[in-house]
């Protein structure tokens, strides 16, 4: 028995004692508390709006609301810590009194920002710099005990897409998340997920070169995290907008799904849900 849960791949979150399956793929919802954030639609004003929006994310079938105060589009503006947790702990703490069933993420990069609001009842960090934007994270999420999500990013969100260059994409990334997973389990992090980081200082030709060996970081043994949704990965390709970009998150979503990954981080839970529903109807 050892010897199988060593080679088999791990499927199951534990979210303060509650195991969450996913050898299912779940869905994640994006719920922006930004002024900024490069899909406007996803952008939330207010606690009544975000409590709006995670119902509807609930309703459709997301698992997880993730839900982010700082803006990581390219060129976003840096705003100071104090001003992101002031943006956060207010909304999780409606979300918890109103939805206490939910499964709330927090996206950032920053340590205090992850105590915060995971004492404000959060569930799960999801760090875009998977440590390198804060040198305390990893202690940070250790002493937690929370589950982690981690993405592979070259540079800063105000500098990643200046012309970033790979020798090989694909080894650069597996190695770069290598040696973060090696740190995180030194340090007892349990529940480890990995996001190659699509958009994340990386060309078109990186991203699509990453997606196609998708199933490359099944070498981990450990869930995968995709995030296609609405991005210029997309939309610059087709020649449109990420108004525009629906149909196109879906199809590179079933992609991503029949390569093995684990949560889909998406604006649109109902059309994510379906692309679940129908992949699993290949076996």
């Amino acid at each position: 028995m050892a010897e199988k849960n060593f080679f088999e791949p791990k499927q199951s979150l534990n979210i303060k004692g509650k195991l969450i399956d996913l050898s299912r793929p779940k869905v994640m919802g994006i719920l922006n508390i930004t002024p900024d954030s490069f899909y406007s639609n996803s952008r939330t004003k207010s606690i009544d709006e975000a409590l709006t929006k995670a119902a509807q994310f609930l309703n459709e079938g997301a698992t997880f609301i993730d839900i982010g105060g700082y803006s990581s589009r390219p060129g976003a503006k840096d705003i100071s810590t104090s001003e992101e947790v002031d943006r956060l702990v207010p909304v999780v703490e409606s979300l918890v009194k109103t939805f206490p069933e939910a499964i709330i993420s927090i996206d950032t990069f920053r340590a205090k920002v992850a105590a915060e609001t995971i004492s404000a009842g959060a569930h799960i960090i999801n760090d875009i710099a998977a440590g390198d934007m804060d040198e305390q994270m990893f202690e940070t999420v250790a002493k937690l005990q929370v589950p982690y999500m981690m993405m592979h990013m070259k540079g800063t969100p105000q500098n990643m897409q200046q012309n970033p260059v790979y020798d090989n994409v694909l080894l650069e990334v597996i190695d770069y998340l290598a040696k973060k997973v090696a740190a995180l389990k030194a340090l007892h992090v349990h529940d480890i997920i990995i996001d190659p980081g699509f958009g994340f200082g990386k060309t078109i030709g990186h991203n699509y070169e990453l997606l196609n060996q998708l199933e490359a970081f099944k070498i981990f043994k450990l869930p995968i995290l995709v995030g296609f949704s609405r991005k210029g990965m997309i939309y610059k390709t087709l020649g449109t907008s990420a108004a525009q970009a629906l149909n196109g998150t879906s199809v590179l979503n079933t992609i991503a799904l029949q390569k093995g990954v684990g949560i889909l981080r998406v604006h649109d839970v109902r059309e994510a849900a379906e692309c679940v529903r129908l992949v699993e109807m290949l076996g």
